[in-house]
């Protein structure tokens, strides 16, 4: 069945109704445009949107790969790391992705990619409070500032540097001995070994999913957009001048434009169009709990254990683990155990750790330079990928940019 919008008008197709979707929907309707979002899923944000670390860390925007990397290479290769485990393959694509994560692990580099992220982190802050001033939305929003935890000074001189750095832009962050920062979140009382803080008072904090349903009701109910669910694409092709999306049960939509935000299923689906985009699966878990005895009002990340706990209303989200080529979101029994272990080692009060409601993996698609890919790829279709573990950081801001790549005619 071939099918548009009614009226026979071709909307603009998002592929991917993630938090990165769901924001590109909004930046283009909120143009103008006439939007359909399609999803392989029964609803939306059932990917790595869905119970993902729930912080917005819009001053934390450090690239993965810098110096410090050459020094944990062989523990993380050797499988040595608890935290970040890699598994080696002999695939092209995986050996590919690899050399240029290693290319980009220099210290100008590092910064290069850090600021770049941060210019369109700031971008996407913007956005967000523009929306809300617009649509307000409930899902446990608020300005919960973030702690950086640091536990060896190696670690703590580079966060040093970092924040000198970014300081330069706007961005307010200070230094803290562990009493001082005990003293603002009393919740690190309960944390031992702890050299310094790094905290980012404006850092925000909010449920992905709750967002992505909450804005999606708004863009059905006041702008007229459409969304496919269960809609698995299996042939997107430039017909004349539409683009032409197939799905496997036999659904046909003619689309004016194509605005691809479909994580880590973006390289398969644009493979056959010769388009190649270096993205590679990080497999993260996460938990959900109710408070502990002791539970953080802060966003806290231990840097040591790579796990953050986030409070979200009467519950904490721990999210961690790096499971780098892993490509199956299914989780891992003895994964999810070793995240408990680590957040019960790292705030022990943090969380009722023995009532966990819910546990949950997903992939989170990374660039070797730790930005999104946000470009015009062929006429009419515009790439909105690879945004690793900063999705839901950066959504706002990266489909503003993408529809004004459709869209705005300037200069």
């Amino acid at each position: 069945m071939s099918s548009s919008l009614p009226g026979g008008e071709a909307a603009i197709a998002v592929v991917g109704a993630g938090v990165v979707g769901v924001a590109t929907a909004y930046a283009l309707a909120r143009r103008g445009a006439r939007v359909v979002l399609v999803d392989r899923a029964d609803g939306p944000a059932q990917g790595a949107s869905f119970a993902n670390g729930a912080q917005l860390s819009y001053a934390y925007t450090d690239a993965m790969a810098g110096p410090a990397l050459w020094k944990q290479l062989p523990d993380i290769l050797g499988g040595r790391d608890a935290a970040f485990r890699t598994r080696l393959a002999a695939d092209p694509d995986f050996l590919r992705w690899g050399l240029a994560f290693l290319r980009n692990a220099t210290q100008g580099r590092l910064e290069r990619n850090t600021l770049n992220t941060l210019e369109l982190a700031l971008e996407s802050q913007a956005a967000l409070h523009a929306l809300l001033q617009r649509h307000p939305l409930e899902f446990h929003h608020r300005v919960a500032g973030k702690m950086h935890l640091y536990f060896k000074p190696q670690p703590l001189q580079a966060a040093g540097r970092m924040m000198a750095l970014k300081r330069g832009h706007g961005v307010r962050q200070e230094l803290l001995d562990p009493a001082r920062a005990t003293a603002i979140e009393p919740a690190l009382a309960g944390a031992r070994g702890v050299l310094g803080v790094v905290h980012s008072p404006d850092e925000e904090a909010g449920d992905p999913y709750r967002f992505s349903t909450g804005l999606l009701e708004v863009l059905r109910g006041q702008y007229g957009v459409q969304a496919q669910f269960g809609f698995e694409l299996a042939d997107l092709r430039r017909e004349g001048r539409q683009w032409r999306l197939r799905a496997r049960d036999g659904r046909d939509l003619a689309a004016a434009a194509v605005v691809v935000c479909a994580g880590i299923d973006s390289a398969r689906l644009l493979r056959p169009l010769g388009i190649h985009v270096p993205l590679m699966a990080i497999k993260g878990h996460s938990f959900t709990a109710p408070c502990g005895p002791n539970p953080p009002s802060a966003s806290i990340t231990d840097t040591s254990r790579k796990l953050v706990f986030c409070r979200l209303g009467d519950r904490i989200r721990v999210a961690g683990l790096a499971d780098l080529n892993h490509w199956d979101p299914t989780p891992v029994p003895e994964r999810v155990r070793e995240l408990v272990a680590m957040a019960r080692a790292s705030l022990p009060e943090a969380a009722d750790y023995d009532r966990i409601e819910s546990h949950w993996a997903g992939l989170r698609p990374v660039t070797p330079f730790s930005s999104p890919i946000i470009r015009t790829a062929r006429e009419g279709l515009v790439l909105n990928v690879g945004h690793g573990m900063l999705g839901w950081t950066l959504a706002m801001g990266s489909g503003e940019r993408a529809a004004a790549l459709l869209l705005d005619r300037r200069g």
